[in-house]
């Protein structure tokens, strides 16, 4: 096990347990030190100290140094969140090398208080409520429900030195200021509990945090379907994703047209949301309100654009998120429109066997499949979709769909636009440009996902029918 240690009393009580313990526990252990290189010859000298302290136990020491300031430049980062950044990826180096399984961090339950007071000031809901995790992956606080001065006390009865940070006293930072100013203000004039009682509802809120999280993912799980890198939700599930309970709340209410249950609409929004980017980084309240009035209130056709360039977009009855590099690109001012998926591929059948057609423009593969007729009972489902290879006639073409296009189709009495069919179909506008369509000597035969033409469907005088496939390529 890795001990993450800074030089700080937290961090060397924290080795100094896990030393008299770790027979009992049966662990090894390794001293992992992060050196951020902000406090010059002061980081120096916490690092010789982290050594010293390795060495004096007979164990391994793992360090790594980085420029925090200039990294935190460079990205615009807040100067603790890029520490923290480097911090954190160096101890998962760590792990990845298999140099520990785990890091141990010595976080209290004053950095606990602390953190959630932090999460207070700068705006926060139920989740920040939670403050640290004892456990996030392979790191691990064992410390946090001890007091930072019990552990003080502890290495004093040891006889056992540590090293002061001087960053703890700068008041221009919030942390420091919430430790030497906010904190005791509280334990004087208010509680002098106010630590425990913060660290005590931190764990509630992460035992709700845990519920909430299950239940998100079970509905998820029912209700999202996932298609080339886009995930799809019908509106009606999305605002209502547990119909029973929110139809017996209603009659509770007695006629209120609050949502009881937008708290999982809600987190069901930047689940979705973190599917699609990776991270809920950049998602605020207002965009989740945002995709709430588009599923609500919103018409097909409108979209709402999400941090990250995610793009949520309504299409009939379901909303569906991608990224906006997933879609087709607007063109910018003074730019030409970009090409829609135009293509033409001439096809050539023979009496037997199966005919291949590789459209690029829609990362698709067409199999024009010869087979024999009348089928089988066990293919009757073709029945409807099977062409008659003899009525078929050259030029026989696989192209993208144009607008006028229309045939009879099977079962019908009038010719029928195409157009029309994607409207009843809820096809969405930006898939119709390139939808495939089998032209037989300049006739439309087949079109995906429709019944194909009467003239050309095959029927009791059949010997051979065509059947038409895909696949990705």
């Amino acid at each position: 096990m890795g001990v993450a240690v800074s030089g700080g009393a937290d961090s060397v009580a924290l080795l100094r347990l896990l030393e008299s313990t770790r027979e009992e526990l049966g662990i090894t252990l390794v001293v992992v030190h992060f050196d951020h290189r902000l406090r010059a010859a002061e980081s120096d000298a916490d690092a010789q100290f982290a050594a010293e302290l390795a060495r004096a136990g007979g164990l391994e020491f793992v360090v790594d140094r980085e420029d925090v300031a200039a990294t935190a430049a460079k990205h615009k980062w807040n100067l603790e969140d890029a520490a923290r950044r480097l911090r954190y990826a160096f101890f998962e180096r760590v792990v990845q090398e298999g140099r520990a399984t785990r890091i141990a961090v010595a976080h209290t339950a004053d950095d606990q208080a602390e953190t959630v007071l932090a999460h207070l000031l700068r705006g926060t809901g139920p989740t920040g409520l939670g403050g640290i995790y004892p456990v996030v992956g392979a790191i691990v606080r064992p410390l946090l429900g001890e007091r930072r001065e019990a552990l003080r006390d502890y290495l004093r009865g040891l006889g056992q030195t540590w090293r002061e940070d001087s960053t703890n006293l700068d008041v221009r930072r919030m942390r420091a200021k919430i430790r030497s100013r906010l904190v005791p203000l509280l334990e004087r004039d208010f509680s002098p509990n106010v630590t425990s009682h913060l660290a005590g509802l931190a764990e509630l809120a992460r035992e709700e945090e845990a519920f909430w999280t299950a239940l998100v993912e079970d509905r998820y799980r029912a209700l999202v379907q996932a298609r080339d890198a886009t995930l799809s939700i019908r509106v009606s599930d999305l605002l209502s994703p547990m119909k029973l309970f929110l139809e017996a709340s209603r009659n509770e209410q007695k006629g209120d047209k609050a949502q009881p249950l937008r708290a999982l609409t809600e987190r069901l929004i930047r689940r979705l949301y973190q599917e699609v980017r990776g991270s809920r980084q950049g998602l605020t309240v207002a965009h989740v309100g945002q995709v709430i009035h588009l599923a609500s209130e919103s018409s097909s056709g409108h979209r709402v654009e999400l941090p990250g360039g995610i793009i949520v977009e309504r299409v009939f009855d379901d909303l569906l998120l991608s990224e906006e590099r997933r879609m087709r690109r607007r063109p910018e001012a003074g730019e030409a429109p970009a090409r829609e998926p135009r293509y033409q591929h001439v096809v050539t059948l023979s009496a037997r066997g199966d005919t291949s057609v590789s459209v690029p423009e829609l990362k698709r593969r067409f199999c024009l499949k010869v087979i024999d007729w009348p089928i089988g009972e066990r293919d009757t489902k073709r029945q409807d979709a099977t062409l008659d290879l003899e009525r078929l006639r050259a030029p026989l073409v696989l192209r993208n769909w144009r607008p006028g296009d229309a045939y009879r189709a099977r079962g019908r009495r009038e010719m029928q636009k195409i157009k029309r069919m994607f409207l009843a179909r809820r096809v969405p506008m930006r898939d119709r440009a390139g939808w495939p369509v089998l032209e037989s000597a300049g006739r439309v035969a087949w079109a995906r996902g429709m019944p194909p033409a009467d003239e050309f469907c095959a029927d009791e005088g059949t010997r051979v029918g065509v059947v038409i496939e895909e696949e990705r390529l």
